[in-house]
């Protein structure tokens, strides 16, 4: 286990719920973070969400919650108010994902916060950014997935918009939101000064898609349709093999010309509109026809076999129930097995990060609701009698 992780000694006070805001927090637990789960008596909507053992610890939940700690408050107590202003006192960031008009309406504006506590990060994530003609709306993944373009990305021909069946949205402003707050966190460590930090669903995602999509819009005046022809040709898709699928995408000249060399079509290595990476673009939809004609007689193993020798990317398609059997993730011991104090063995996927060739590891569980309440009040200053009347208070 890596003894001193980066991140520890930071405090983070966490009113975040579902999926965007808890995926934030919890990649920065993981890093080290003492991350303070603050939950309303009813708790994070996910706590319901998926298949369940306990009350209130559905697998959603147990999925984005580790290395955190849990303590109950309702906000629209005076009590619970006044203990949350003394976690911020002592506390280095403060995130939310309430919209604005709820979170004022609470008394913990980033103004009233910097005023307590000059050196905190204050960090709301909101679905729209401020002075937008949807500000203050409420935003689901969903509906971010479809109003930034990516639904609309499917719709090659006569399909209609699709959305991505994965949370992609929340999971990728969280990232975008760690990444903000951290930023931050340095400007503190810099220069002693806190910041308020707003991150947009909308606007995040928006950018994210633009980034290859903008595309011939990238200038003024427009050089051409929004949209990257080669994610969208209709071809770019897993080729079915003798037993499966399988993906594949030659992408350099030397690996085009490898490709070539393997399917037996030596005559495609002079031909010019195959010749580099501009010319290719053009033709991409009959370069991808050509991959789907060329592995649909082989067997999955006889085309990793030679694509790998031939140092061509490449990988089979995995289905959701066999991840688990995958023969890198197995290597690598991707699927974590821990044991948690009410719910078992569990299997806890790894972050993908290692410092010093170390994962990170799982310090705390993911806890019930309201479960470190106590011991949280304790430390920052209650007697037990007032953690009594608090705890009396804030009961589900």
């Amino acid at each position: 286990m890596i003894s001193d992780l980066p991140l520890s000694g930071l405090k983070i006070i966490d009113l975040t719920n579902i999926i965007m805001g808890p995926y934030t927090t919890q990649l920065l637990g993981d890093l080290g973070a003492d991350v303070i789960k603050v939950e309303d008596i009813k708790g994070d909507m996910t706590r319901s969400i998926g298949i369940q053992k306990s009350p209130d610890m559905a697998s959603m939940y147990l999925g984005v919650n580790r290395n955190k700690r849990s303590i109950t408050l309702d906000l629209k107590q005076n009590i619970s108010k006044k203990v949350l202003w003394k976690l911020i006192k002592r506390s280095d960031v403060l995130i939310h994902n309430m919209r604005p008009q709820k979170i004022n309406r609470l008394g913990f504006t980033p103004t009233k916060v910097k005023k307590k506590n000059k050196k905190i990060i204050f960090v709301g994530l909101y679905g729209y950014g401020k002075l937008g003609a949807y500000t203050g709306q409420p935003a689901f993944d969903d509906i971010i997935q479809g109003q930034s373009g990516l639904a609309s990305l499917y719709k090659i021909g006569k399909k209609e918009p699709l959305f991505v069946p994965s949370v992609i949205a929340d999971k990728t402003i969280g990232l975008l939101a760690s990444t903000a707050l951290l930023s931050a966190y340095i400007k503190v460590l810099r220069k002693g000064e806190g910041s308020c930090v707003e991150i947009s669903m909308f606007e995040g995602m928006a950018s994210y898609v633009l980034l290859e999509h903008q595309y011939g819009q990238m200038f003024s005046p427009s050089k051409g349709t929004a949209g990257y022809p080669r994610l969208l040709s209709k071809n770019r898709k897993p080729y079915r093999t003798k037993d499966g699928y399988i993906c594949i995408l030659p992408y350099t000249d030397k690996q085009w010309l490898n490709f070539f060399e393997i399917i037996d079509r030596k005559d495609l290595k002079n031909d010019k509109r195959f010749s580099n990476i501009k010319e290719r673009s053009k033709d991409i939809n009959l370069l991808y026809k050509l991959i789907k004609e060329s592995v649909k007689e082989k067997t999955n193993q006889q085309l990793c076999k030679v694509l790998k020798k031939n140092d061509i990317p490449h990988g089979v398609v995995n289905t959701l129930e066999n991840l688990q059997k995958d023969k890198h993730l197995k290597k690598v011991n991707f699927f974590r097995k821990i044991r948690h104090p009410t719910e078992g063995n569990l299997v806890s996927p790894d972050t993908g990060i290692k410092i010093n060739s170390m994962s990170l590891p799982i310090r705390k569980h993911q806890p019930s609701l309201g479960e470190n309440s106590t011991e949280i009040l304790e430390e920052i200053g209650y007697s037990s009698d007032e953690i009594k009347k608090i705890l009396n208070i804030n009961k589900k």
